[in-house]
């Protein structure tokens, strides 16, 4: 395995495995891997010839007073784990690189992003596509791979990838949890004891919405109401929101469809959480 943190020379490589005819496959993260990562990393070994893994905590996706100093980070760890799930090449480059002094491009995709994290996240968004067309540009890759956890950004990206004609494929991969049904995030490892615990109200949420559903219950406001009710029931528990979606356009739905999908981000203590979960196809 291989680490580059020169942009030109991850670009040169990549552009020559290209020419090569290898098939390249591209898992961006921010780094301090989880086995959702290495879920990732485990589909993309199945679908290209080569496997590269950029880790960046990109600075232009966090607003003014947001947790970008204490991102964890752990680059040692984070190595280890990929040479494990088969990575070729980790691509690791430095904030002053990816954005030099003058640097003044950015990509915004305009609608999808105004609500939910965007809402509460202004230019959270346009960090994001920003970041992720840059490494599409530098990695070229034919497949990408991003977990369905952050659900809005992955339709985002999709909506990127179609507009700007980037001949990448995009895929999203389920949601990876911790055996008591917390979604894997890199800022787990920020909640205490107490807090981690508290965080399981995400979880019960979502469960508690499809049993309603099950039940015959179609009103979104309903449902919201029985999954507000179970968050609030946490002392530390502060909600960002709550929403029932249509799961490809994101617009906010009163009824309750198979086409819907439920989105929530909740604060327990001082770490932001989200999830979501397809729970509203009847089985």
């Amino acid at each position: 395995m291989e680490i580059f943190t020169n942009l030109r020379a991850i670009q040169n490589r990549c552009s020559a495995e290209r020419a090569a005819g290898r098939t390249i496959a591209f898992v961006p993260t921010m780094g301090f891997l989880h086995e959702g990562h290495l879920s990732l990393l485990r589909e993309g070994r199945e679908r290209g010839d080569l496997l590269v893994l950029s880790i960046f905590v990109n600075p232009t996706q966090f607003g003014a007073g947001e947790d970008l100093d204490s991102y964890p980070r752990d680059l040692g760890r984070d190595v280890d784990l990929a040479r494990s799930a088969g990575t070729d090449l980790i691509f690791a480059p430095e904030a002053a690189d990816m954005y030099p002094s003058g640097y003044a491009t950015f990509v915004d995709v305009e609608g999808l992003g105004d609500s939910l994290c965007g809402g509460s996240r202004p230019g959270h968004f346009r960090g994001v596509t920003t970041v992720v067309s840059k490494l599409f540009m530098l990695v070229q890759p034919h497949v990408a791979l991003f977990g369905q956890k952050d659900f809005q950004q992955l339709a985002i990206i999709r909506q990127m990838t179609r507009d700007l004609n980037l001949a990448v494929e995009i895929v999203g991969m389920p949601i990876v949890r911790e055996a008591d049904g917390l979604a894997m995030s890199s800022r787990n490892v920020n909640l205490s004891p107490g807090e981690r615990q508290q965080a399981l109200a995400l979880s019960d949420a979502l469960r508690e919405a499809q049993a309603l559903f099950l039940a015959g219950e179609t009103s979104a406001a309903v449902v919201l109401q029985a999954a507000q009710e179970r968050i609030a029931r946490e002392p530390d528990a502060r909600i960002d929101y709550i929403e029932v979606c249509h799961q490809t356009t994101l617009a906010e739905m009163t009824t309750i469809t198979p086409d819907s999908l439920m989105l929530l981000a909740v604060r327990i203590g001082s770490t932001r959480l989200i999830d979501n979960g397809h729970l509203f196809a009847r089985r």
